[in-house]
């Protein structure tokens, strides 16, 4: 009887393990619903969320670092057509993005519509000298003019330019150049930047996700369009993708990310990279590709951004975007910095550039089971074009078109310490504790039942070998 209450209560236990080992396999699928759902409703843009406190304002700092390029041969490129020769001067660190959403409203079709408030304020610990410090650059009226005024009129800029004074080349401070200064030729405020200050990106419209969350952050609408108006194509202007801030969450690394930055006037994607760690939290690095502003002989896309064959030799240079058509006529050209990816002869144009993967690819990193970004590096540079002329004198031994980088810049936030605890503990310690308990459950069972299957066995056999005997 001993012997057959032994048995009994292994195949109680073997049943017992087999239980809990199928109530971790049956957790499995309910605990990812239950993620899923919490996920899913936490990431929903409307007030009580946790998307929607961290989509009103930015959490962590958003920095802008400017490094300029400083002209150290601005007589020999007049008087002789040389090359210019830069020098890298920075960075100049600026808080900007600090300030929340404005004008936030929202609609019965499930999205909301907010502007976007620019500001900046200088973080001398961050950089590497005062807003008074001087650079030598292109003058940007005479470069903006050139290409503004048609050539037949160019005796009358040519007059104007004697009058006033004006070069090639000019020095101003850092606040200057960046936030805007008085130029006698234009007889108005020039700056790179300027106005920036008290103004707006956007109206902005984008998806809630309430009703549907893989839209969630999508752009609807921009300045109240839903399509760009900037390159006569359909495809280059389609307003694709969110702002990166953030995505629909369970991001599927085997798929591209689409954003659309108001910055160069166009949507882009992102590619998965690897995979990193930052601060305890697994997230998806995302990078553009080097085909993202390659030549259209290379990425047949990009035909329709090349809105100017004379300054890119019939289309085929490559690594800059001409975004004149988005910046009122003004000679803009975006790139990356140091004109990475981009055809030698840009770099051959301007000495002293130094193109380096590591330091001037634009990536962001994402969280993948939220979709929110949590760190990110934007990097472009910022160029103006110049070229020869028959009439301009300061332009005379000007051999070639010449776009010429003034400035390129990293707009970059990181989640600190403290909110990375605050994450880990919000949701992804719940995510884990949730794991853990599948796994435990579901290893503890099999252990369990095999243990008692195992001993079932074996006392199976003695008892047997007692009866033979």
């Amino acid at each position: 009887m001993g012997c057959f209450n032994r048995r009994c209560g292994l195949i109680a236990g073997a049943v017992f393990g087999a239980v809990v080992a199928i109530l971790g396999g049956i957790l499995i699928p309910l605990g990812n619903s239950i993620i899923a759902g919490t996920v899913e409703k936490e990431a929903v843009i409307e007030p009580g969320t946790t998307a929607y406190d961290n989509w009103v304002a930015t959490g962590g700092k958003v920095y802008r670092q400017f490094w300029f390029f400083d002209v150290t041969n601005a007589q020999e490129v007049l008087q002789n057509g040389a090359y210019p020769v830069v020098a890298e001067r920075g960075p100049y660190t600026y808080l900007t993005r600090y300030l929340p959403k404005e004008n936030i409203t929202f609609s019965d079709n499930h999205t909301v519509s907010f502007l976007l408030p620019y500001g900046a304020i200088f973080e001398p610990s961050m950089s590497v000298g005062t807003e008074e410090d001087h650079i030598t650059t292109l003058n940007l009226a005479v470069a903006g003019a050139y290409s503004l005024v048609p050539k037949i009129l160019h005796f009358l800029l040519e007059k104007r330019i004697q009058a006033t004074n004006s070069s090639l080349f000019h020095r101003h401070t850092i606040q200057e150049l960046l936030w805007g200064y008085h130029d006698p030729l234009l007889n108005v405020t020039v700056g790179l930047f300027s106005p920036y200050n008290g103004t707006f990106d956007g109206p902005y419209n984008v998806y809630t996700g309430k009703d549907d969350i893989s839209k969630v952050s999508t752009i609807d609408t921009w300045r109240g369009e839903k399509t760009l108006n900037f390159w006569g194509d359909e495809y280059c202007n389609m307003i694709n993708g969110t702002d990166a801030s953030s995505f629909a969450p369970f991001v599927d690394k085997n798929e591209p990310l689409y954003f659309f930055s108001s910055d160069i006037c166009r949507s882009v994607s992102a590619s998965y990279k690897a995979t990193m760690d930052l601060e305890g939290i697994e997230v998806y690095r995302y990078t553009l590709l080097p085909s993202t502003l390659a030549s259209p002989d290379i990425n047949p896309d990009n035909m329709c951004y090349c809105t100017d064959k004379e300054v890119t030799k019939n289309c085929t240079v490559a690594g800059v975007l001409d975004i004149r058509t988005c910046q009122a006529g003004r000679p803009i050209y975006i790139s990356l910095p140091h004109f990475l990816y981009g055809s030698q002869s840009l770099i051959e144009n301007v000495r002293g550039l130094n193109p380096i993967e590591e330091q001037h690819f634009t990536f962001f990193d994402v969280e993948p089971t939220t979709g929110f970004t949590l760190r990110f590096a934007k990097r472009i540079q910022v160029n103006m074009m110049y070229g020869p002329s028959n009439v301009i004198t300061v332009l005379k031994k000007v051999k070639d078109y010449t776009i010429f980088p003034l400035v390129w810049l990293n707009e970059t936030a990181a989640l600190d310490e403290a909110t990375a605890e605050m994450f880990k503990e919000e949701l992804i310690s719940r995510i884990d504790l949730l794991e853990i308990i599948q796994k435990a459950l579901l290893g503890s069972g099999v252990s369990i039942f095999l243990l008692c299957l195992i001993l079932y066995c074996v006392v199976r056999r003695k008892d047997n070998q007692g009866k033979i005997v």
